[in-house]
């Protein structure tokens, strides 16, 4: 980061502890703001709905600020995590047994992780957006079954963690492992420079 962005307060606009945890592995100090945001998108187009969702969580909590006149020197960081499969864009589960239809669709086959990263600075945002595919094993019905009654599934898109007791059905991914996580480091890096590259 510029000194320039180094002087500004960089905000994570998630409650994710991954997200969290990330962002403070890379050193980067930034303070978490959360605001309330109506999920819906009309967007068809995975990227593209991740995307319209991230900028939708910056652009709420840059409103929040703006509301409070702490806006000005905010660098507001936002993202937003959809799993795909068969074209349908899986979200986080509504309840348990969604949470096993999603585990049931994915088992056996490959699908698609898309993570929107967006970076709000001025009241605009830029966006971009990761995309990683991802391999399950097979999986049974009893398994899946005491999966989900972990709890584990029920706040990540398409019904699973990466990183968690569900790793051991991954054989394997093919992009940003850091994007099925929630927050692509590479991608967010080079978006970052961009938007130093403008407001410098």
């Amino acid at each position: 980061m510029t000194e320039r962005i180094k002087n500004r307060r960089v905000i994570l606009a998630s409650a994710s502890p991954r997200r969290r945890e990330i962002l403070g592995e890379m050193g980067i100090k930034f303070t978490v703001i959360t605001a309330d945001t109506d999920e819906q998108c009309d967007e068809r187009d995975p990227a593209a709905f991740a995307m319209f969702l991230a900028e939708k969580k910056g652009q709420a909590v840059y409103r929040l600020l703006a509301d409070r006149g702490e806006s000005s020197d905010a660098f507001i960081i936002s993202a937003d995590t959809v799993v795909v499969c068969d074209g349908k864009i899986l979200g986080k589960p509504r309840d348990r047994q969604d949470a096993i239809d999603m585990l049931s669709m994915l088992r056996g086959r490959e699908h698609e992780v898309v993570t929107g990263i967006a970076v709000t600075v001025d009241g605009v945002s830029y966006s971009d957006a990761s995309v990683t595919k991802v391999r399950v094993d097979e999986i049974s019905d009893s398994d899946i079954e005491e999966y989900v009654d972990t709890k584990d599934p029920m706040d990540k898109a398409g019904a699973y963690g990466i990183q968690g007791g569900f790793s051991k059905w991954i054989s394997g991914i093919d992009g940003c492992y850091f994007g099925v996580v929630g927050l692509p480091t590479n991608k967010m890096n080079r978006l970052i420079k961009k938007v130093e590259a403008i407001i410098d």
